[in-house]
């Protein structure tokens, strides 16, 4: 038994320690034989022991800080439904982090939400009880700690040391005792022995990828179904379920005529190979960057990119020609494709109306919107199924981001698979439809309405298209896909779904994690009649 495995022996070795700390030395025994080794431990006593690298006295007390800001971040997304992204990067600078230490942070902390329900499954092995028996804030500790033994090269030793001098430092004494016990239970295995293990005896592949995975059972099941629905082969689940699992690139996007991409290029970003205006990179600061601080640069997946581009490029057939165009973001809240549609609609000298229905969301979209000349937008502050009704048939392009459970964005939202349920599917698919049909009215003969969402779920893809399509003769679906190949560098991103099979839904367009690297947008395009 090593010094930090046991009890009583690892309280007197403590005391030793602070005697040593307090300038006495090495101490003597009655007899004058030392009781202790230059490194600071008990000298064996006629057996053979296993040490640990540090001396008792030595062991960490404090929180190291990189692993501090991933368990708040763990902390707030558990207790206070919190979102990573969101808490992450004020965590950073609140501790002062370096680059190197705000990297290692960001992987600790998303690594571990993403892993959680495997993570879970381990722990229940190790844990003497229901794990949801345990104080969460020790849940989380542990979850830190099997992160780093399982799938990140620390040591064992290290992670065992720093993350029970964590828990001494935020949770308490006793608590980082089972912390130690339960961690050096887990780090008995690495992961694909673990894998093994919790997997053995099951048939149901739906389960297996689910714990190999760590996705909830029913975010499985719909990403094969969808796969199959977006002409796929359903073979592709683990391709896309590990893509959900990968660290995902920082995509950045330079406002049309008004960013540049110089300074980010400067600072290591790369070219983006999908699509114009746009950079690359691994992490690091971005408020570094006094292009992302004034926001003519921004934070935006490339696949928000593209469909945005997509309705821009889009043909119209108004008979309008040199009258300016009305665009409308129906769901303009938080503000980013808003940006990038109000700088395009610049160009092409149109105005673009940004909506959103939440106060404090719309005072986010006029800060994202400030970048681009003030006479070439409008936020407003209600609605979006009342704009239909209101302002019929009053836009050339409506682009319509409909709220949705966000599936295709858990490689960057890690925390939204394990709060997302299947209800959520049936919750939002009457508020999805009635957007898409406002939009329907509010759309001019010939303009074009871009339904959109970051969910390849069919519930909210095919099927709201598919109903828009039978209950109104007004209506063409555009070849979705080959407007996404006309908005990118390649002109080939093969993300038209040409195999679908239902038949009214085989002109849209689906990305893929696995295939393109983006997040996993959606896009229709309907041209009113």
């Amino acid at each position: 038994m090593t010094s930090e495995q046991g009890g009583s022996a690892g309280r007197s070795n403590q005391g030793a320690g602070r005697s040593n700390q307090g300038g006495q030395g090495n101490p003597a025994n009655q007899g004058g034989v030392r009781r202790r080794d230059d490194a600071g431990r008990e000298r064996n006593r006629g057996t053979t022991r296993n040490r640990t690298v540090s001396a008792p006295g030595e062991r960490t007390r404090a929180a190291d800080p990189a692993r501090l800001v991933a368990f708040e971040v763990l902390r707030a997304v558990s207790s206070d439904d919190a979102y990573a992204n969101l808490v992450l990067p004020a965590r950073i600078r609140n501790h002062h982090l370096d680059r190197r230490d705000a990297g290692f942070a960001t992987e600790l902390a998303y690594g571990a939400l993403r892993a959680q329900g495997t993570y879970d499954a381990i722990l229940s092995r190790c844990v003497d009880r229901p794990i949801t028996e345990l104080d969460p804030a020790i849940l989380d500790a542990l979850r830190i700690g099997v992160h780093q033994l399982v799938a990140m090269r620390v040591p064992a030793h290290a992670a065992l040391d720093q993350t029970v001098g964590l828990a001494r430092a935020v949770i308490g004494a006793g608590p980082s005792a089972l912390i130690n016990a339960v961690l050096r239970k887990v780090a008995a295995r690495d992961l694909p022995e673990w894998l093994t293990e919790l997997t053995a005896g099951l048939t149901d592949e739906v389960k297996i990828a689910s714990i190999t995975y760590s996705h909830p059972e029913w975010i499985v099941r719909s990403l094969r179904q969808a796969l199959v629905a977006h002409g796929r082969d359903v073979a592709e689940i683990t391709a896309l379920l590990e893509a959900d699992n990968a660290a995902p690139v920082v995509n950045l996007v330079a406002l049309p005529g008004i960013g540049s991409l110089e300074e980010a290029f400067d600072a290591g970003f790369t070219p983006g190979p999908l699509v114009i205006d746009s950079a690359l990179s691994s992490g690091g600061d971005l408020g570094r960057l006094s292009t992302v601080r004034e926001g003519t640069v921004r934070v935006q997946d490339v696949g928000s990119q593209l469909v945005a581009r997509a309705l821009a490029g889009t043909e119209l057939k108004s008979g309008r020609d040199g009258v300016e165009e009305r665009w409308l973001d129906m769901c303009a809240g938080p503000g980013g494709k808003a940006a990038l549609l109000a700088a395009l609609a610049a160009e092409k000298g149109a105005w673009i109306l940004a909506n959103e229905p939440t106060p404090h969301r719309a005072k986010l979209v006029a800060q994202a919107l400030a970048a681009v000349p003030e006479d070439t937008w409008t936020v407003r502050t209600g609605d979006g199924r009342d704009i239909g009704r209101d302002h019929p048939a009053s836009f050339d392009r409506i682009l319509v981001d409909a709220p949705c459970t966000g599936l295709g964005a858990l490689r960057r939202r890690p925390e939204s698979r394990w709060r997302r349920q299947l209800s959520d599917v049936v919750e939002l698919g009457p508020l999805q439809r009635e957007l898409l049909n406002s939009a329907l009215d509010a759309v001019k003969p010939g303009g074009v309405v871009a339904y959109v969402t970051c969910s390849p779920h069919v519930a909210e893809t095919i099927a709201v298209v598919d109903d828009a399509l039978r209950r109104r003769d007004d209506l063409e679906l555009l070849d979705a896909g080959a407007a996404l190949d006309a908005a990118s560098l390649t002109g080939d991103l093969g993300a038209g779904n040409k195999n679908s099979p239902v038949d009214t839904n085989r002109m849209t367009a689906q990305l893929w994690p696995h295939l393109h690297q983006t997040d996993a947008m959606f896009l229709a395009l309907i041209r009113k009649l």
